[in-house]
């Protein structure tokens, strides 16, 4: 600025000119002086500003930007004052002036957010559609404590952070403003001045519900209300559901790749709501998880790396769209779990890191504060405000979107403050441990805020190490989950099943060591997308043999799946036994179900499917021992093993032949005696198996294994069967 100009302006407008001021309030608008009332207009893209409904003009102060009007003692003009203006082009504008409304944020909110208690401070910061004594607009709210001046830039002020400056609201850090006339598709973006160093950056809105199609990063102002669910008797029904002892067949799915058009491009959220439910659907899983659809710069993070976390990804629509996929999904009786991600975030400049110019949701210390493997930050969970952000984001997802639960990624990272870290590069905590008591204490806030604002909902765990009581109540001292991926148990049967058949004797405990701790907690079986990327191949290509072994070995493995304690979960492919490692860029292989293999896998899972939800004896006692025995898992030499599975007067037993040996004449002792009748068999020829099996089988009052009675069974080769009286 000219040194003139500042010898002229006063000290007020040469912050407002230089986009310094932290209390643009107290500069433009009405004020009171000498008993006269003068309103102030800053306005750098104006050559006349005047009276919407007098047309009188405003004064331009000599040399600047600024507009002056004195009203005389007898002069009225309404309180929301209208401005027409003609810009440098001579085109016209008109609007209502920001400056001449009052704070629109309660006390109250502020101060619920500052304890860390506001569970729809979504709905209170951001930028919302907003209407005051009649005038409809957009409010929007930021916290940024460190900030010397917040102001909202978008395509509505040539993205110029001189033009809409915001009112401070004091120490709490948050800041506010409404503009008015604004309306629903606007862009936006925060520009924030660091108090201390004067650094300027434009940040996206940290509570944004859309924002642009990658890769432009703006936010976008969406309407919220204007959705009409059908789901109510779906919802109704899920507060009465006892998710522990009914049957969870989830089917795991990246949206970006599960299938594409004919040209290569997204399906939109309404296009997915007939093609993806439809075969949900047909296949039997009672409920799709899908990997973070919170919206995320790189496509090839899988939505780990989330920016948007109050806002459903615009690559494949609007919010709206998100809700019809998810309405009818409920109105097809298919459950929705989210990956949601509280662990860490990107370090993308336009987003979170560094948020005011400070380590504002992230540790300011890089061993507190930042993954080395990921390369990513870590959330501050003891300030208040951060753990409000991301407790906000969980009831979000729940109450405004109607998602049946979440799976928390990266649990363990969470849980340990030496996860992934070497010696000297993490700080202990205040008892000298390695446990991360603010992430616990935030975990175990999480499970009860969740399940109390919304019963029958789920929130599972995926947590790698030997936690205690990770699925116990907080108050035993557990932390609240629902449920928790059983990693232990999937990395033993995968590491059993890649092992030649000949070798698998000297494995057996990898198959049987999991029932010694298979009741300690919740427990969900996943084969999951992290089995197959990165090098790992699909799970079919890690079956060993010539292709009919592979794919016996496939349906062997899923048999097992599905008679075993626990929930299930399978990610897209592995259903219908993709040959190739999964890839996000492009659709999964839909082409092998020309070949037999893979349709009779696909049948088998369909199958299996229909027979879990149908028999009370697989699912009705998951997470406990009363549901399950041992017929014999000591058959090491021959790699089989036989268990019954039981509810009440139900009762199936299930034989697993781990070689690709027929075994006739293979005894085992039953409870009771009477006609055994083959309801499975994973190598019937309807899955392209060699058809050798049993039928019905008469028991033999023959003591055997303990028992008074026996029979006398056929086991096909690499094959599982499940009888029931």
């Amino acid at each position: 600025m000219k040194k003139q100009l500042k010898n002229i302006l006063s000290a007020d407008f040469i912050k407002i000119t230089e986009a310094k001021h932290h209390d643009p309030f107290s500069v433009l608008g009405r004020h009171r002086t000498k008993n006269q009332d003068k309103i102030t207009v800053y306005s750098p893209y104006a050559e006349i500003v005047s009276f919407t409904h007098n047309g009188v003009l405003l004064n331009r102060v000599p040399d600047s930007d600024f507009f002056e009007y004195t009203l005389t003692a007898s002069e009225i003009i309404p309180e929301h004052y209208q401005l027409s203006w003609l810009d440098k082009d001579g085109l016209a504008h008109e609007n209502h002036d920001p400056y001449s409304f009052g704070t629109q944020l309660p006390e109250f909110d502020q101060h619920l957010f500052g304890e860390g208690k506001h569970w729809h401070i979504y709905q209170k910061l951001g930028g919302h559609l907003h209407t005051v004594d009649g005038i409809d607009g957009v409010f929007f709210a930021l916290w940024a404590p460190n900030a010397g001046r917040v102001s909202v830039v978008g395509d509505f002020n040539r993205w110029d952070g001189r033009c809409h400056p915001m009112r401070s609201l004091g120490g709490g850090g948050l800041w506010e403003l409404f503009i008015p006339d604004l309306q629903e598709g606007c862009f936006y973006k925060f520009e924030i001045l660091n108090r201390d160093s004067n650094q300027i950056l434009v940040k996206t809105d940290p509570y944004g519900q859309q924002f642009e199609f990658r890769p432009n990063t703006s936010s976008v102002v969406t309407r919220e209300d204007s959705y009409t669910w059908q789901d109510q008797t779906w919802i109704k029904e899920r507060v009465k559901h006892d998710w522990l002892h009914e049957p969870m067949s989830i089917y795991e799915v990246h949206i970006g790749s599960w299938k594409r058009d004919n040209l290569g491009n997204f399906l939109n959220y309404r296009e997915l709501a007939v093609q993806l439910v439809d075969y949900v659907k047909q296949m039997g899983f009672t409920h799709i998880e899908l990997l973070p659809i919170t919206e995320h710069p790189l496509d090839a993070s899988w939505g780990y790396q989330t920016t948007g976390y109050f806002a459903p990804t615009s690559r494949h629509g609007t919010p709206d769209d998100f809700r019809f996929f998810i309405d009818t999904c409920h109105q097809n009786d298919i459950g929705i779990i989210l990956d949601w991600v509280p662990a860490h975030f990107p370090k993308d400049s336009f987003a979170l890191a560094r948020f005011d110019g400070s380590a504002l949701y992230e540790h300011e210390d890089p061993r507190k504060g930042e993954h080395r493997d990921w390369g990513t930050l870590i959330y501050n969970y003891g300030r208040n405000e951060v753990r409000n952000f991301l407790l906000a984001s969980a009831i979000f997802w729940l109450e405004e979107f109607h998602l049946d639960g979440l799976r928390v990624d990266a649990v363990a990272s969470m849980l340990y403050l030496d996860y992934s870290r070497e010696d000297g590069d993490w700080v202990a905590n205040m008892y000298g441990g390695n446990e991360n008591l603010e992430a616990i204490h935030f975990l175990r806030e999480l499970n009860e805020v969740v399940h109390a604002q919304h019963p029958g909902t789920v929130v599972m765990a995926e947590e790698s190490t030997s936690w205690p009581q990770v699925t116990r109540p907080t108050w035993t001292g557990g932390l609240g989950f629902s449920m928790k991926w059983n990693m232990g148990w999937m990395h033993d049967i995968l590491a059993y099943m890649s092992e030649d058949p000949v070798h698998r004797m000297h494995h057996h405990n990898q198959l049987t060591f999991g029932m010694l701790y298979a009741f300690t907690e919740n427990f969900t079986l996943p084969f999951s997308h992290d089995e197959v990327v990165h090098g790992k191949g699909s799970l079919v290509s890690k079956m060993p043999g010539d292709e009919w072994q592979r794919f016996a070995n496939l349906r062997l493995l899923y048999t097992l799946l599905y008679t075993y304690p626990g929930k299930k979960l399978l990610f897209m492919g592995c259903e219908f036994g993709q040959g190739t490692e999964w890839d996000f860029h492009t659709s999964l292989d839909w082409y092998v179900l020309d070949y037999s293999h893979h349709r009779g896998v696909q049948t088998l899972v369909k199958d299996l499917n229909q027979l879990y939800k149908t028999e009370s004896a697989l699912y009705q006692h998951d997470f406990d021992h009363q549901g399950f025995e041992w017929i014999d898992c000591c058959d090491v030499q021959q790699s089989i093993i036989s268990y019954r599975r039981k509810h009440g007067d139900e009762e199936l037993l299930v034989i697993l032949n781990f070689t690709p040996v027929v075994r006739e004449n293979y005894r085992i002792g039953v409870p009771k005696a009477g006609h055994y009748k083959e309801i499975f068999n994973s190598d019937s020829s309807y899955y392209d198996g060699s058809n050798i099996g049993s039928g019905i089988i008469v028991s033999e009052p023959k003591e055997w294994m303990g028992q008074l009675n026996s029979i006398n069974l056929t086991l096909p080769p690499l094959g599982g069967v499940i009888l029931k009286l």
